[in-house]
């Protein structure tokens, strides 16, 4: 069984032992260092050169935010997933275009927390429900880009119905439920999705569909 190795990084030090103690009773994971700020999450992954960064948003000195991308423009291999209390839409919207692979709410459940950190190395991007409406209608009141392609120009009739899904937040899983296709192959189209629009992860895609109009949400009442 491959560990996942990660690195705890929040300001607050019952929150961070109490969490690690969480995730080192887990068979497939492994705390290998802690940060309590920004400035020593950066540091200590270039140290320890992490699996995986659990990253708060509000600490001390460098904020979760430009601590991520600061990790990502250095280190682009390790996912960074922010953990936080923030509901703030537009928290998630930068956390995204700074290369996070993930954005969970503090108030997230164990079993879920650990399900969702699994989901990682099959692909998945855990993104807390609650949080993804938040971010496209904070897209909906961006300025939209000079460039507009149509989705059916970029991607496969496929890849725009699976695209569609991924905006809305299902899992892989999900999505081949909702499709009547194999997990794998779900897999496949989403790694040729992600190809083709030039983006990291599925988090990228879905503000890179949203704000191109490859895909268009519901316009509120």
């Amino acid at each position: 069984m491959k560990l996942l190795r990660i690195l705890l990084v929040d300001d607050h030090l019952l929150f961070r032992k109490g969490l690690a103690r969480l995730l080192d009773a887990q068979p497939d994971f492994e705390v290998v260092g802690e940060a309590a700020d920004g400035v020593e999450a950066a540091e200590q992954t270039r140290l320890l050169h992490p699996d995986l960064v659990l990253m708060d948003i509000r600490m001390p000195r460098c904020d979760g935010l430009e601590a991520t991308h600061r990790i990502k423009v250095q280190m682009p291999d390790v996912r960074v997933v922010m953990l936080t209390v923030s509901e703030d839409e537009q928290d998630l919207a930068t956390a995204v275009r700074s290369g996070a692979d993930g954005y969970l709410l503090k108030d997230i459940l164990p079993e879920t927390l650990f399900q969702q950190l699994r989901g990682l190395a099959v692909g998945e991007t855990p993104i807390s429900r609650a949080m993804t409406g938040k971010l496209f209608h904070q897209l909906a009141h961006q300025s939209r880009p000079a460039v507009q392609p149509a989705a059916s120009d970029v991607l496969s009739v496929r890849e725009c119905e699976i695209l569609g899904l991924v905006v809305h937040g299902l899992s892989n899983r999900e999505i081949g439920e909702e499709l009547g296709i194999a997990h794998n192959t779900v897999k496949n189209h989403v790694r040729s999705i992600l190809a083709k629009l030039g983006v990291k992860n599925r988090a990228q895609a879905a503000v890179c569909a949203v704000s191109n109009e490859l895909v268009r949400m519901p316009v509120e009442d």
